[in-house]
């Protein structure tokens, strides 16, 4: 038996000493160490021998089992040693070269100015405490206008041009349906805002698209007022254009406020004195605001009689073309490299 145990110890280191893949390493440990291999099979048959030939015979298996053990794992550190050498030398890049000419000659991309805008516009709004929330862009005719008190052949689903889908849906028309979903989920008080991507079915020029972005807001609370809107707007558009901003509310209708203003900010380029952009009148038409309606706020399930609150909605895009002299919508959805690399 001790002639057996050294016959597999040196078959075995021999094989481990040739191999050259894990594989074959692992093949060789079931062989020999496996629960059903050549070794584990003598230390089976001890029982068949006498005290003094078991303490002689194991011990002897003891260091031979060891001894394969060492000798696998010396020679798996080999080869994956091995495997990293080979790696090197074919996969090797000398970092301090300069990079080929064609990788030169690429510049580094730039956020759009709508995403860009969207972004200042939320780090203002998220910092009075507002939160984001989304909502899908095909969605359903309840959301869209009957919960905002429009119902069906309202006069103001006239000013919406509605793409309808065949499944009786539609692709939103303002961002204002988030507002629904938003009440549905949270308890007053709160303010929520929804930034996010509209569409209207109408032809395209020069200062109407069919793809364009908004930003709504709403603050539910106790006791809400205008003065709270105006506080608010006043904040978004000074921290827009780093500047000092004065704002005005003019009477105007949406079913989904009341009472509803137009808010005007005082032109920029002329200081309110009066020029071709703000078409002599000192004043800029911006966005639609107003206290909620109570029947908005009863689809939302609140209690009018209890909470209060303002809502205004913004287009990203006009805002932005008064910000850089953009005159004409459809460079925003060009997908021109040029007019982004301009932001």
């Amino acid at each position: 038996m001790e002639q057996q145990l050294n016959a597999i110890r040196q078959e075995a280191l021999s094989s481990i000493e040739k191999s050259k893949k894990t594989e074959e390493i692992e093949e060789i440990r079931i062989k020999v160490l496996g629960r059903k291999g050549l070794l584990t099979g003598i230390l089976r048959s001890l029982a068949n021998l006498s005290p003094e030939e078991k303490t002689a015979i194991g011990k002897l298996a003891n260091e031979i089992k060891e001894e394969i053990e060492n000798a696998i794992e010396k020679r798996l550190a080999d080869i994956e040693s091995s495997l990293f050498d080979e790696i090197i030398k074919s996969e090797w890049i000398d970092v301090t070269l300069n990079p080929p000419l064609s990788l030169r000659e690429r510049k580094p991309g730039f956020i759009h100015p709508i995403s860009k805008t969207q972004y200042e516009i939320e780090n203002i709004l998220t910092s009075m405490g507002f939160i984001i929330l989304d909502g899908p862009e095909a969605e359903s005719e309840y959301y869209n206008f009957e919960a905002l008190n429009i119902p069906k052949h309202h006069p103001a689903r006239d000013m919406q041009d509605t793409f309808w889908t065949e499944d009786g849906n539609l692709l939103r028309t303002h961002t204002s349906a988030i507002q629904i979903r938003g009440m549905e989920k949270l308890t007053p008080p709160f303010r929520i805002m929804a930034p996010g991507r509209v569409f209207r079915y109408e032809a395209t020029d020069a200062s109407h698209e069919h793809t364009f972005y908004q930003v709504e807001g709403m603050m539910v609370d106790k006791d809400i007022s205008v003065a709270h809107l105006i506080y608010v707007m006043k904040e978004v558009l000074s921290g827009v254009f780093k500047r000092e901003v004065k704002v005005r509310l003019r009477p105007g209708y949406f079913p989904f406020v009341e009472p509803g203003f137009e808010l005007d900010f005082g032109c920029l380029i002329c200081g309110g004195e009066g020029c071709r952009v703000c078409k002599n009148s000192g004043w800029i038409e911006f966005l639609g605001c107003g206290l909620v309606h109570p029947n908005v706020l009863k689809a939302g399930n609140i209690d009018p009689e209890i909470w209060s609150g303002f809502a205004f909605g913004m287009g990203l895009n006009r805002l932005i073309m008064m910000q850089a002299g953009i005159n004409d919508i459809r460079h925003f959805m060009s997908g021109d490299i040029r007019f982004v690399q301009q932001f």
